[in-house]
């Protein structure tokens, strides 16, 4: 179903148009961006562990890369909700919920070289981010298991 108004013109009609399986563009970017995230926390992770053993407590920073991606998710999550608004409203509160827990998470590193104790890999930002995956991958992907979903309920 296209949006009977559209707030951003043809980038509504070109990423609100549906592709394969009815899923429509910005959900297979959005699904992108958030496996980006998921690669970039790893490499804000190693870089984190690296800067605390090299250089001390002080120099613990964010990584450009994964501050990038939660930008863009934060983004996109709100695009989509000018597109879909139920399904944009959910996905948009859960990547807060995960950009915030990731926010933390961060501090946390942060206490956690200041006190000298090994620095510990960011679960809370893991398990948010993997709440996101799961319903990024429910709304563009859904059309796989489309067909006995329907046979069933």
């Amino acid at each position: 179903m296209q949006p009977s108004v559209t707030f951003f013109g043809p980038l509504d009609t070109i990423l609100g148009s549906p592709t394969v399986g009815g899923a429509f563009l910005i959900e297979y970017i959005i699904f992108g961006v958030v496996i980006v995230n998921f690669l970039t926390r790893q490499l804000a992770h190693r870089s984190h562990v690296k800067q605390y053993e090299n250089d001390g407590a002080d120099a613990v920073s964010r990584h450009p890369a994964h501050t990038f991606t939660n930008i863009a998710l934060i983004v996109l999550s709100f695009f989509y909700m000018t597109l879909h608004h139920h399904g944009g409203m959910v996905l948009s509160v859960l990547v807060l919920g995960a950009v915030i827990t990731d926010f933390f998470e961060f501090e946390s590193r942060k206490v956690e070289a200041r006190r000298d104790i090994p620095l510990e890999r960011p679960k809370g930002a893991i398990v948010a981010a993997l709440v996101v995956f799961m319903y990024a991958g429910y709304q563009s992907l859904f059309w796989v298991i489309k067909g006995p979903w329907s046979a069933i309920i």
